[in-house]
């Protein structure tokens, strides 16, 4: 490896760090995902029984003790009911509020892993147009086209190609996969916010 390292020239120092950024923020997401996932009809179905048992209050400490982004989002609606009773636009624009910043927790990382997947390969690309630039200048200093020179010229400027690629196809698979997990995160959140809402409109009625 350490061979193969050297042997892909300078831009393999840049490919490396492409490459140590994007496994740091793929375990970080995934460690990140794993700590806000939460059954939302359970949670939702929890928030209803305890309003409908002890109130406000009782709705509220549910959301507390889950302590999802899902949950704080919902407990902003709760206490913004008990502020203003029977406003919808009033519940909607306080979970709204907080949406944006749990949203903003949730998406936090993924431009770094996109621009991995758009710098890795254009760095592989790089090392291999100056590794070509190299191997024909050998050549050149060597005043004859030798098979062997030109192979191992070329092979050597194609390995930063390859690593190029080798880092970006993972890292992309990895930012589709993050990208649709926000996506449903997203829908749960707003099921479940309508679904909360609805019920605490209708007990008030």
């Amino acid at each position: 490896m350490i061979d193969f390292f050297n042997r892909g020239g300078w831009t393999m120092w840049f490919l490396l760090t492409a490459a140590i950024i994007g496994i740091l923020f793929i375990i970080e997401r995934i460690i990140t995902f794993i700590w806000a996932r939460v059954n939302t009809k359970k949670l939702v179905n929890d928030i209803t029984k305890a309003y409908n048992a002890n109130g406000v209050e009782g709705a509220v400490r549910v959301c507390k003790r889950n302590n999802s982004p899902i949950a704080r989002i919902l407990i902003e609606g709760v206490q913004a009911y008990a502020v203003v009773g029977k406003d919808k636009d009033a519940m909607e624009e306080a979970m709204e509020g907080s949406a944006v910043k749990e949203l903003a927790f949730l998406d936090r990382g993924m431009s770094a892993l996109s621009a991995v997947v758009t710098l890795a390969p254009m760095m592989g690309f790089l090392g291999t147009v100056s590794g070509m630039v190299s191997a024909f200048d050998a050549i050149a200093l060597a005043g004859t086209v030798d098979a062997k020179l030109v192979a191992s010229g070329i092979s050597e400027a194609l390995i930063t190609t390859m690593t190029g690629l080798a880092i970006a196809i993972p890292v992309s698979a990895a930012h589709t996969w993050f990208s649709e997990m926000i996506n449903s995160y997203t829908r749960n959140m707003e099921q479940a916010a309508n679904e909360v809402v609805t019920h605490l409109l209708e007990q008030g009625k």
